[in-house]
């Protein structure tokens, strides 16, 4: 079996899509679906059931799906040590979550962007669990988690920063300029929330007694739903930083009963390659430095 061949079938296993991998691969999506073909034909064994515009990994694909990971990371491990002093290069496939992504990863994207731009950098929006099994399997290299928990099961994970979180509201709501505020006193309030599985919004939720959500899913649709008067929202400081020094949110008086820490996390016993490592060195360093 050839490398190249099954770095292909690697990563149309990760995004399940003919036309998203042979983007971020760099090839005509014709020639994406030739190496596919011809890696079954050399194991005589369909690796995808296409669905229409949809494919899915078969049995035998998810069989060889952990053994063409091992086969890429030891390739890129012997690439890495025979070019030492090379500059770095590689993908890194990098789990995150829209919060992290647009608030704190910024100064650490764009330093990668600039300084090793042999470094490919793939982000791919998951959350919490998703992530997790995603760096067990293989299928990301390093992940983001914002989490009350900072051990994992099959995960080595780092503390980069707490993640202070704020209860915001919209300038004129009921609750505006009270002080002290209890959990009882939020009973009955309209809350508004991102999508379920983000760990702020499930711990936030079972905090609360009956609590009512309107659910935006993302977090600029939160803000403007607040700032609108729909409710109020537990939310991370850093993405209401703007908003509440420009006075369209305010800060209620309301003390989490919980703490976040944003980490990252990547599958216990990988040995990462160098330009991986070189991913973590930089995110400590750039993403602990910022605070809330």
């Amino acid at each position: 079996m050839e490398l190249r061949l099954l770095a292909t079938f690697e990563k149309v296993a990760d995004v399940l899509s003919f036309t998203r991998a042979a983007a971020e691969l760099g090839y005509a999506q014709s020639s994406v679906t030739s190496q596919i073909r011809a890696l079954e034909t050399s194991l005589g064994v369909d690796l995808f059931e296409r669905l229409g515009s949809r494919i899915r990994l078969t049995e035998a694909g998810e069989r060889l799906r952990p053994y063409a990971r091992r086969m890429a990371e030891l390739a890129e491990e012997a690439r890495s040590a025979v070019a030492a002093t090379a500059e770095p290069s590689g993908p890194i496939a990098v789990g995150t979550m829209e919060s992290l992504t647009s608030y704190r990863l910024p100064p650490l994207l764009e330093y990668f962007h600039h300084r090793y731009p042999k470094v490919r950098l793939a982000l791919r929006p998951t959350l919490g669990d998703e992530t997790r099994q995603a760096l067990r399997q293989g299928t990301y290299d390093v992940g983001f988690l914002m989490e009350a928990e900072t051990a994992h099961e099959g995960l080595e994970s780092e503390v980069l920063a707490p993640e202070p979180l704020v209860l915001v509201a919209a300038p004129g709501h009921p609750l505006a300029g009270g002080s002290e505020l209890g959990t009882a006193d939020l009973t009955g309030t309209p809350l508004v929330g991102t999508e379920p599985g983000c760990a702020y919004r499930d711990l936030f939720e079972a905090a609360l007694d009956e609590p009512r959500f309107l659910e935006f899913g993302t977090i600029e649709a939160s803000k403007r739903a607040v700032a609108s008067g729909l409710g109020i929202a537990l939310l991370p400081r850093v993405t209401v930083a703007g908003e509440l020094a420009g006075g369209t949110l305010v800060a209620l008086d309301w003390e989490a009963p919980f703490t976040l820490f944003t980490q990252l996390a990547w599958r216990r016993g990988k040995r990462l390659p160098a330009h991986v490592r070189l991913f973590v060195e930089q995110a400590r360093r750039l993403v602990s430095e910022q605070r809330g």
